[in-house]
């Protein structure tokens, strides 16, 4: 598949308050997980470029919001990674507060996709982050990442555990396997990325032509 959808991909702004949220204009969709899941390289990989986002050899390192913008009012959003226990309390506190206001409040954010590493799925702290989006009824996709670390039998069996997991837990998502190690999955998830973008934007289309066409009603002038 070309990479058509990144093509444009350029860094836009980091930030570390809800205060300094660049204006919601546009469709966004966000990136989480764990410190250790890989994101920054499922990212990168997905870009198609080595360095587009940061990879720290030390987990926990990345501490802001980062927007990308993949061309006019398209952007994808790398949440601070979550979980790593070296992280003093304070900052913990600060992202846990951050991660939670930006998913729940940010009227631009049309869906998450979680990194999980796919030996270790489904943690704690991934639930509590489902949960906290879950409250959105926005929609997640799971990247199962580091697949190439197991069997292709393991890995399926993987897949299937988390399947079943989003639809005991009523979770309105999806899950695939990834590998930013030999791009397996690629083309899925920049499919899904582009289906979710498309969509977004003609929902926000179909909003505003509705806006345009209610008048306001005219009371008139009444004879005297």
């Amino acid at each position: 598949m070309t990479n058509a959808l990144f093509s444009k991909a350029e860094f836009y702004t980091t930030v570390n308050q809800l205060r300094d949220l660049p204006k919601e204009s546009g469709v966004e969709i966000a990136f989480a997980g764990r410190s250790n899941a890989g994101k920054s390289s499922a990212i990168n990989t997905l870009a198609g470029r080595g360095r587009f986002a940061f990879v720290s050899k030390t987990p926990g390192r990345t501490q802001h919001i980062n927007f990308f913008q993949l061309g006019a009012r398209r952007f994808i959003v790398d949440l601070p990674g979550y979980g790593y226990a070296k992280v003093p309390l304070a900052i913990r506190q600060h992202w846990t507060e951050l991660l939670s206001q930006y998913l729940q409040t940010r009227e631009t954010l049309f869906g998450m996709v979680l990194i999980m590493d796919i030996r270790h799925p489904i943690m704690p702290l991934d639930v509590q982050m489902l949960e906290w989006f879950a409250l959105t009824r926005k929609p997640v996709h799971i990247l199962l990442s580091k697949a190439d670390k197991l069997s292709r039998s393991k890995a399926v069996e993987t897949l299937r555990y988390v399947s079943s997991y989003l639809v005991a837990h009523q979770i309105t998502g999806s899950v695939q396997i990834f590998s930013s190690m030999t791009s397996e999955g690629k083309d899925e998830a920049i499919l899904l990325l582009k289906n979710w973008l498309e969509s977004a934007e003609q929902a926000l289309q179909t909003t505003s032509t509705e806006s345009g066409q209610k008048k306001p009603r005219s009371k008139g002038i009444k004879p005297g």
